[in-house]
């Protein structure tokens, strides 16, 4: 049975999830992120789709056709780039919206931690930077919010952990604290 495997990777991912937004100067978020995925709606199918090596969202939607567990997901969770869509009244049409900082950094810390899950040995500070190029054409994110993020896995593959988190928590971070007047 999948339940112990899925349960300790997503555990795991969270774990160091956690421990990334520390070293990013944002804990609290980090203590919170994918709570969800403990939630029947997602726990269950991850259980059911579970494979190890990537997520289980995509043996559902190779499945189903869709997954359930990733609508709920995206929908919960601020830190993905897909919660972040609204409907445009100047074009009569949904469209990407810019991210506020604090979830650009845990979107950051969220594709860090799921490479290193994912890759495990293989992992090397290029894989989260190698897999948001490869998905570039079919990616629907706000271009500042793109921008963005990509500047940081750059850093990230050329610069190391160290120096990345340590830019993020000085210069990102600040800078995210004059987003608090635009989204509360």
């Amino acid at each position: 049975m999948h339940l112990f495997k899925h349960f300790s990777m997503i555990t795991r991912h969270r774990h160091k999830v956690i421990a990334h937004c520390f070293k990013a100067g944002i804990l609290w978020q980090g203590l919170w992120h994918d709570m969800s995925k403990y939630s029947l709606t997602e726990f269950i199918p991850g259980i059911k789709c579970y494979m190890g090596d990537k997520s289980p969202n995509e043996k559902e939607r190779e499945l189903y056709g869709f997954s359930r567990a990733w609508l709920h997901h995206q929908g919960r969770n601020k830190h993905h780039f897909e919660y972040w869509v609204d409907y445009n009244p100047e074009k009569n049409r949904k469209e990407p919206v810019q991210m506020p900082t604090k979830y650009l950094i845990e979107m950051f810390c969220d594709r860090v931690a799921a490479s290193k899950i994912y890759y495990g040995e293989d992992y090397n500070d290029a894989r989260p930077y190698e897999y948001f190029d490869k998905g570039r054409k079919r990616r629907w994110m706000h271009e500042e919010t793109s921008r963005r993020l990509e500047e940081l896995l750059v850093m990230l593959r050329d610069k190391g952990e160290k120096e990345t988190f340590t830019y993020i928590k000085n210069v990102v971070r600040t800078e995210g604290k004059k987003d608090k007047k635009h989204w509360k």
